[in-house]
């Protein structure tokens, strides 16, 4: 096989970065080990949390007692199935690629496959998890130390932006993604893979496997996510062109292009659940303006803490509103609950009006279908925490249909069809997903200081076109397929395999 670390795309690395790769591949092996040898098993067991819902099956590798999605009571192993089923890998950095994946879960049920969920950081024993850990570990205390102007500014910012888009990055990616390649040994290598991180997309084409879908998150184009060898989608026009050329990847020289047969534009990736429903889900939320009914924000908030005088400020706002009932907030979350506390401690009028929806996955999702009915009124602030990281993501996915606005950072979320106020980014290529859904009609901009967001949450709450027109041109962007993007990566993941 090829050194995917030496050449990418054609284009040669120089001597000084790939001895750099490789020491970087020592250093982890001389850390936790090598295990490119090992003999792992694998395993399927239901998901037993979005099991039912999405169709979910967790791969358990190894020692299933050091696989963090382990279910003990639950003995019943499955076979994998080499017709129908489809593996979605993915890894925790903070929850973006847990709900790419939930996607693409969600799509291929809707289109009769079985979806295997093979979270590369959660196979306790394995070398693999291990490093992922520490790079995760490494990207949370940035997240955390981005608060610092300083900091961000001349080191968290030009790393997510101009560090990660470099060709000498992706060696360096590569070749750790070598000690990744352990995980798949008895994968059936005939399964197609979606990775919707690149180190699941590289991994599995170092083990062999013959048909990934690297399902690219952001639109910076960066060579961070690239993984030669597998079919590259995005889900924007922009990324596409700066993908195909791999623009600004060697600094000012030009590179070779990728081939076209390597990347193909999509659409955004969106849960079935949300497509199929965005017409009745806009007009409801026409109707409630309409007739003056409370408007409701969905709050997502993560562990971080990097937003957090942010939201207390909106909260602060809201406060108002709340008390007289012409507004309604959706606090999640997440696994934080600490965040929650240290809203309660600093804001303490929220109690009075605050309802918690805590460790209840049943109650939870009673409350999000009673919230879609048109009938039923919703009042007060509804704070959400669940310690299980499947149930702190998908109930920010519950939660999106019935709510009005959907206030975020420009992350994953910024793809959803949902009218959506962005506040400040957390790495400046989040920069783009602002733009893009501004451009598409179903965002605003990036509000990147207090007072903006503030103007922009008095905007919807007192302005109607705002809220209507953001529901109309995302009824429209649906009719031209703009969030069918989860089903077309399916389509191709399952088609590689149909042609051979």
């Amino acid at each position: 096989m090829k050194d995917r670390s030496e050449v990418i795309f054609g284009n040669r690395i120089n001597s000084k970065a790939y001895k750099k790769a490789l020491r970087s591949k020592k250093k982890y092996y001389k850390k936790f080990g090598d295990d490119s040898n090992a003999d792992y098993a694998a395993v399927i067991q239901k998901n037993a949390y979005i099991g039912d819902a999405l169709g979910v099956n967790n791969v358990l590798i190894g020692d299933l007692k050091q696989n963090a999605h382990f279910n003990e009571a639950d003995k019943d192993f499955l076979e994998f199935d080499r017709q129908k089923g489809i593996i979605v890998g993915n890894i925790r950095m903070g929850f973006g690629h847990y709900r790419i994946s939930m996607a693409m879960a969600s799509a291929a049920k809707a289109m009769g496959y079985i979806p295997y969920w093979m979270d590369l950081n959660s196979y306790g024993l394995t070398t693999c998890t291990k490093v992922i850990g520490a790079q995760n570990d490494l990207y949370s205390l940035g997240s955390r130390m981005s608060k610092n102007p300083v900091f961000n500014k001349l080191v968290w910012e030009p790393m997510n932006y101009e560090g990660f888009r470099a060709l000498s990055y992706n060696s360096s990616d590569q070749k750790n993604a070598e000690i990744m390649a352990a995980v798949y040994k008895n994968i059936p290598k005939d399964i197609p893979v979606i990775g919707t991180h690149v180190w699941p997309a590289q991994a599995a084409i170092h083990a062999g496997m013959k048909y990934v879908v690297n399902a690219i998150p952001d639109n910076w184009p960066m060579a961070l996510h690239l993984s030669e060898g597998s079919v590259h989608t995005i889900q924007c026009h922009n990324s596409y062109m700066g993908y195909r050329i791999l623009n600004g990847m060697d600094k000012k020289n030009v590179c070779k292009a990728m081939p076209a047969s390597d990347l193909v534009y999509t659409g955004h990736y969106i849960d079935h659940e949300l497509v199929s429903n965005i017409e009745a889900d806009c007009k409801a939320r026409i109707d409630r303006k309409k007739n003056k009914r409370p408007m409701r924000f969905l709050l997502t908030i993560g562990g971080a803490g990097a937003q957090k005088e942010i939201f207390a400020a909106i909260i602060k706002f809201l406060m108002p509103y709340i008390k007289e009932n012409k507004a309604v907030l959706y606090i999640n979350v997440g696994d934080y609950k600490n965040v929650w506390d240290s809203l309660v401690e600093q804001i303490p009028q929220m109690k009075k009006y605050s309802t918690q929806h805590f460790e209840d996955w049943d109650e939870t999702y009673e409350f999000a279908g009673k919230a879609l009915c048109n009938d039923c009124e919703i009042n007060g602030i509804h704070g959400f925490w669940h310690s299980n990281i499947f149930e702190a993501v998908y109930c920010t996915n519950l939660l999106m249909r019935s709510c009005d606005v959907l206030v975020t950072k420009p992350s994953e979320l910024a793809f959803y069809p949902v009218p959506k106020l962005f506040i400040k980014r957390v790495g400046k290529h989040e920069m783009w997903g602002a733009i893009h859904s501004a451009e598409a009609g179903d965002g605003t901009l990036e509000c990147r200081d207090i007072p903006h967001t503030l103007q922009m949450m008095d905007l919807f709450l007192n302005d109607d076109i705002l809220l209507y027109d953001m529901c109309k041109n995302i009824m429209d962007n649906k009719r031209i397929g703009l969030y069918d993007g989860a089903y077309k990566v399916v389509e191709l993941a399952m088609g590689l395999k149909s042609k051979n």
